[in-house]
């Protein structure tokens, strides 16, 4: 996930859509599209009329900030998508959705994006078995991404599972026992993503 040392909550108020970026607050009245859900900035109003160039705009920015994504990680991700066979804006989702960041926190085993990228970054996540701290690692059907055996990772990834009830996605399968282990199921479809976005609008903007 790209650093953003500024406050969060306005990339949500800017694109007018929860992007779930500080965990559990934003399902509290905290949230802080619940209490100004305008535009940030001292007027709080969209000026003037949106163009063509910004709907598109405002799409590939939605989905860059729900993922934690740079535009040159984007563009490598959009450049894959569009060699593979099938429907471009399925295949780039699926791509993002399968980054072992997004993963970890649809498990709940990071109460945020954020959070999880810093679980898999410091160690505290194995992919079959073997230690992965890269974040951007894509899994595959049939990997087991499981929770270090040690007390610092088991605590902190229990708290967060007993926190933290959302739902798992279909293409994944959570075991939230004594050492708490997920399983891709299959690749992920449209119908998992967790984002309401307009891929089309993506694939027109990045293909000029």
């Amino acid at each position: 996930m790209a650093r953003i040392t500024g406050p969060v909550c306005r990339l949500c108020r800017r694109d007018g859509l929860k992007l779930f970026l500080k965990g559990t607050r934003c399902d509290t009245p905290k949230c802080a599209i619940e209490r100004r859900d305008s535009a940030p900035g001292m007027h709080q109003f969209r000026r003037g009329k949106q163009t063509d160039y910004g709907l598109h705009l405002r799409e590939k920015q939605k989905v860059k900030h729900y993922y934690g994504v740079l535009e040159r990680q984007f563009r490598g991700y959009f450049q894959r998508a569009s060699r593979s066979k099938g429907n471009t804006g399925n295949t780039l989702m699926s791509l993002l959705e399968r980054r072992l960041d997004n993963v970890v926190h649809r498990l709940g085993f990071g109460a945020s994006r954020a959070q999880a990228r810093q679980l898999v970054a410091h160690g505290h996540i194995t992919v079959n078995g073997r230690r992965c701290d890269i974040p951007s690692y894509i899994v595959v059907a049939g990997d087991v991404v499981r929770v270090k055996n040690r007390v610092g990772s088991l605590q902190m990834v229990q708290g967060n599972l007993t926190e933290n009830r959302r739902l798992v996605p279909e293409f994944l399968s959570l075991d939230a026992g004594a050492i708490p282990e997920g399983r891709v199921v299959r690749l992920p479809e449209a119908n998992d993503i967790s984002i309401p976005i307009q891929t089309q609008l993506i694939i027109e903007l990045c293909s000029q």
